[in-house]
């Protein structure tokens, strides 16, 4: 019966029904009620809502093959990301089994194939996991001090600011990076000059970098740092601070609350003339943001056709990489036009095909067995004749390496091989 628009279901139906009648029941996936028998038609899933359907599991990765008796990988696997089903887990979460993790539990470590983050058994001991606080905000894989100043009451002296060189090889923070207390000698953050992401899977009251009251600071000097995955940027009272107010953060992350401080002492500070309309962490071309024209090493530059011992070419992102040792330096212009030895303008030694070496090959394996080459008057690789079997001095069978009218004479390979460049000299 129905009672105040209140529908009693049927016993069959443990309280989850859509009519009066024993076969109008609810899905047994559904929680709280369906308009209809379906999986799909549930107000909300028992387990997971696996993009419509509610479902006990998310499609696993692994699947039997009752044809073959093993388990074979799932095309369509998914994982549980909350109470939800989803191909691919959010960036800054991490992969165990098939369930998205904000971290690995303590039997496994964190590790990255084929660009996706994994937790794997650790080969025997797991590697410890340290904090590091800085006035009580925590980083993973660090344990310091609450802060970086002496403590007389309880014993404890300043930190060294030497020691704060071991975060120069971080290159990621899962969870938060809160600075409110730092060396009253060190003007920037450079120790974390080679980070490049924040995970920000832990915030800190919704933020996962934040900068507070360090009046020695005059630029942030994070000139890795590209990614923040999740949380916000709080940057306040820091008098001094220059060059943050400069970084394009929308390039970093999509949504920013920043309090920033003005720039007060060091007012007129401005980006290296280098630096690209994306800002600076800092004063000098090593700390921008990205390049207005190429960028070496992190640095940037204002070409890659410098007067340098070793010459360079621009890759596509405007990067100069260093031509191969066997390409001809041209001045004033490209010497090569990418990284390989068939990428020379032109050639320092000799030419094998459209490849630069500083020798011909010799005793190289073809479609009719071992051939060797030899370098002719324009300086390119040229084959041997078919019979010979040490070299030659040219394409003709009399200009083989050990042929009968240098045998006869008995001279070492050594000066035949000097024969053979005298002749190619005249």
């Amino acid at each position: 019966s129905v009672d105040n628009d209140v529908t009693v279901c049927a016993p069959q139906c443990n309280g989850r029904c859509f009519g009066q009648n024993p076969s109008e029941c609810c899905h047994i996936e559904c929680a709280g009620g369906c308009t209809g028998p379906l999986d799909t038609d549930c107000f909300a899933c028992r387990n997971f809502n696996n993009s419509g359907p509610c479902v006990p599991l998310c499609p696993q990765p692994l699947i039997y093959n009752k044809h073959t008796f093993k388990l074979e990988p799932n095309p369509d696997a998914k994982y549980q990301y909350g109470s939800i089903c989803v191909a691919q887990c959010p960036t800054n979460f991490v992969v165990d089994g098939s369930s998205c993790v904000s971290n690995c539990p303590i039997d496994k470590m964190e590790v990255e194939k084929n660009g996706v983050k994994r937790c794997e058994p650790c080969g025997g001991l797991c590697p410890k996991v340290f904090y590091l606080a800085f006035n009580g905000c925590f980083l993973p894989a660090f344990c310091l001090f609450p802060s970086v100043k002496s403590d007389k009451y309880n014993g404890v002296p300043p930190l060294d600011p030497e020691k704060l060189k071991i975060f120069n090889t971080v290159q990621e923070i899962t969870d938060v990076l809160c600075i409110q207390s730092w060396p009253e000698n060190m003007s920037d953050l450079s120790v974390f000059s080679n980070l490049q992401t924040i995970q920000g899977r832990t915030l800190y009251k919704g933020y996962s970098l934040l900068v507070m009251r360090i009046p020695s600071l005059t630029s942030l000097g994070l000139r890795s740092l590209r990614k923040i995955n999740d949380g916000s940027v709080y940057i306040t009272g820091n008098k001094n601070l220059c060059y943050h107010n400069t970084v394009n953060w929308t390039r970093i992350l999509s949504s920013i609350k920043s309090c920033s401080s003005v720039c007060a002492v060091n007012d007129g500070q401005v980006c290296d003339p280098l630096c690209s309309s994306d800002g600076c962490w800092g004063p000098g071309p090593d700390q921008c943001m990205s390049c207005k024209k190429y960028s070496r090493g992190g640095t940037c530059v204002d070409s890659c056709l410098e007067c340098r011992k070793k010459r360079e070419f621009a890759t596509p992102s405007g990067e100069c990489m260093p031509c191969h040792p066997e390409c001809k330096v041209q001045e004033g212009k490209e010497t090569c036009t990418g990284p390989g030895a068939d990428q020379c303008v032109a050639c320092a030694s000799l030419q094998d095909g459209p490849h630069c070496v500083s020798s011909c090959p010799e005793g190289v394996m073809g479609e009719e067995g071992v051939i060797f080459k030899y370098p002719n008057k324009q300086g390119h690789c040229e084959p041997c004749h078919i019979n010979c079997t040490q070299g030659c001095c040219g394409p003709r069978i009399e200009d083989c390496v050990g042929s009968a009218r240098y045998i006869s004479g008995y001279v070492s390979p050594l000066v035949l091989l000097n024969i053979c460049q005298m002749i190619l000299t005249f």
